[in-house]
């Protein structure tokens, strides 16, 4: 998508940037920050603390809802940020980045509706879909199948549509983020205030989703476009200060989803505790 860039980082586009005085974005930061842990985090919390008899089983529940309104904050949020990006896209490619992600949104909120709607029932979020008990049982077998779709669409082609535009739009704010090194400028009290919950919705991001090789991918581009950038004379501002800090993520290791592990070893335990102290 973003071969569609027409200026190269040396073009006069991004001269004229480097001749103004660098800014945090602290307004940008901040709605990012309120939006991915009130709505993004905020649905997975939801879904497993929020009891399932509040809504019938084949209508949205809460979680659904705010899954819908972190779609919609995550698109608008990603728009914003384009718009103060010092690298300009034609209008194509945005609007098919835009277009991406509301569809990798769109079908793993449909997934995780019916995954959540399994996990009553005795599915397993560890295991894969025909090695789950709930599964063997499931007649005629040919459901089975349907069931891997529903999964593919939401892991593989979902994530594929949802990640790869979002990583690609941080890194081409990022690669903007520079200024002379006579304008070299700390990151505000205000930025290192927000670095921690930011730091820790990667950390869910990338758990969740599973999305380490373009993560790792995204962290080697960062690293080679700040020594690129220095060789010129260039060094971080703020705002690439704040971004490639909170990219620090501890290895390559498989981490196991949090909701995996609520729901395989937590949830067992808060549901046997009544029973074990009658």
């Amino acid at each position: 998508m973003f071969l569609f860039c027409s200026r190269p980082v040396g073009s006069a586009e991004m001269d004229s940037v480097l001749t103004s005085k660098p800014r945090f974005h602290l307004d940008l930061w901040l709605c990012f920050t309120l939006q991915t842990w009130i709505l993004d985090v905020g649905h997975s919390v939801a879904t497993l603390v929020l009891s399932a008899d509040w809504v019938p089983l084949n209508r949205p529940g809460t979680a659904e809802y705010l899954h819908i309104l972190s779609n919609i904050s995550t698109s608008l949020f990603l728009l914003r940020m384009l718009e103060r990006s010092p690298r300009k896209l034609p209008p194509i490619a945005v609007h098919l980045g835009i277009i991406s992600i509301v569809t990798g949104t769109s079908l793993h909120l449909v997934a995780d509706s019916v995954t959540q709607r399994l996990l009553l029932i005795g599915y397993q979020l560890h295991l894969s879909v025909r090695e789950n008990p709930v599964m063997k049982s499931v007649r005629p077998s040919s459901l089975v199948d349907t069931f891997e779709l529903l999964l593919h669409f939401d892991d593989t082609l979902g994530h594929l549509l949802w990640y790869v535009p979002l990583f690609l739009v941080l890194f081409l704010f990022f690669s903007g983020s520079f200024c002379r090194r006579k304008q070299e400028e700390k990151m505000p009290p205000a930025g290192w205030m927000l670095l921690a919950p930011n730091a820790a919705y990667y950390w869910f991001l990338i758990t969740e989703g599973q999305t380490f090789i373009l993560f790792i991918f995204t962290l080697f581009a960062m690293t080679a476009t700040v020594m690129h950038q220095r060789r010129r004379g260039l060094v971080l501002d703020s705002n690439g200060l704040f971004m490639l800090y909170r990219k620090k993520h501890p290895g390559l290791i498989y981490v196991p989803q949090p909701r995996a592990v609520f729901t395989l070893h937590l949830r067992n335990h808060t549901s046997s505790s009544p029973s074990s102290s009658i």
